[in-house]
Parts: structure tokens; C-alpha cells; sequence
């Protein structure tokens, strides 16, 4: 005797909820969101009332998290502000980040930067080159190959800590502590073999 069409649905539906409640509320949410996808369903229905804003786990109202498909990197415009970078220097370290980071551009030459600054609405650099080689003497950014510069890793830490100035610069002489350190030694073994 064949199964009728509503017993079907519910075994399924039972069998969903089961592998479901298994998960946590976010992951579950995922799950579900990429299952719809991968079927070509639409969840217009739940998206637009329910996961407007989703409930966390203490009853606050909170945006809901993106699908894996939206972009999360913040605009270039919005990443500055909130850095609050003091000097040309510290503004070329956080639009290394910006591209490192939300663009998927870890070596870059000077005109990416600076194409990058005017897309964040920032006031031009007078001398790109020179702020460039700045940001390298200064171990906000590295060579890499081909001309082109990438973020170090003093860099990074120094961007990551802003706009907590005290942080920022606290770990910026850190990593320029260890590099002089490094260099010193180099060169002590250098006049031992001497």
C-alpha cells in the first residue's frame, strides 16, 4: 500500500527537525538557509518577517547574521573612521589592512592604496611614494615581490589595536623591538665570525 503524500511530508519534517535540534539556534539557521539554496527555494517568506531581526539566546532583539553569500567587509569610508589613523603613515597601514583583509589583496603598490584612499573619501596624499616609503621605514608595511608592498606583521597589530592609540603603539614598539633585536643579533654573530 502506498504511503499517502501528508504522511511523506511528515516524515520528512521529522526527520529535519531531529537533525536540527542537534545543532546550535545559529548553526541551525545556516543549515537551513543553505539547504534552501541548494534546492532553489525561496525563504521570502520567513526572511522578510522572522529573520529581520532574530531573538539571541537572553530575549534581545539583534540583527540577524548574513547569509554566506553577503559581503561583510565594512566600506572602505566607514574601516577608516572607525581606525581614526593620525598620520598619512597610519592612514597607508589601515588601507593595507582594508585591502589584506576585505579585498583579498595582500601585495599592492602604492596607486592601489591610494585609489583605495579616494574610494574611502580621505584627503589625497601629497606624495604617495614618499608616505609609501614611510610606512615601510617605519615597519607599518613591507616589500614584497615585484615592487610591490605588503602589510607587516607589526602593521597588522598596530591597525588591529586602533583606535586604541595606547594599544596600537604598544604593540607597533613590541614588533619593532623584536625586529632590532633580531638585527642586533645578526649582526653580533656577523662579528663573531670575524
Amino acid at each position: 500500500m502506498a504511503r499517502d503524500k501528508g504522511s511523506t511530508e511528515l516524515d520528512a519534517f521529522n526527520k529535519v527537525i531531529s537533525a536540527l535540534q542537534a545543532l546550535e539556534p545559529d548553526r541551525a539557521e545556516v543549515v537551513v538557509q543553505s539547504v534552501l539554496t541548494f534546492l532553489g527555494l525561496s525563504s521570502a517568506r520567513t526572511s522578510s518577517t522572522h529573520h529581520a531581526h532574530k531573538v539571541d539566546r537572553i530575549g534581545a532583539a539583534t540583527p540577524s547574521t548574513p547569509t554566506f553569500s553577503e559581503d561583510r567587509a565594512p566600506p572602505p569610508k566607514q574601516f577608516i573612521m572607525e581606525k581614526q589613523p593620525k598620520t598619512d603613515v597610519e592612514r597607508l597601514a589601515c588601507l593595507a589592512y582594508y585591502l589584506t583583509h576585505f579585498r583579498e589583496l595582500p601585495h599592492f603598490k602604492t596607486i592601489d592604496l591610494s585609489k583605495l584612499n579616494t574610494e574611502a573619501a580621505q584627503p589625497k596624499f601629497s606624495n604617495p611614494a614618499f608616505s609609501a616609503r614611510n610606512a615601510v621605514n617605519y615597519g607599518y608595511l613591507a616589500p614584497a615581490t615585484k615592487g610591490q608592498k605588503q602589510l607587516s606583521a607589526a602593521g597588522e597589530l598596530f591597525v588591529r589595536n586602533l583606535p586604541d592609540r595606547e594599544a596600537a603603539k604598544a604593540a607597533m614598539s613590541a614588533a619593532t623591538k623584536r625586529r632590532k633585536n633580531s638585527r642586533s643579533s645578526k649582526k653580533a654573530k656577523k662579528q663573531k665570525a670575524k
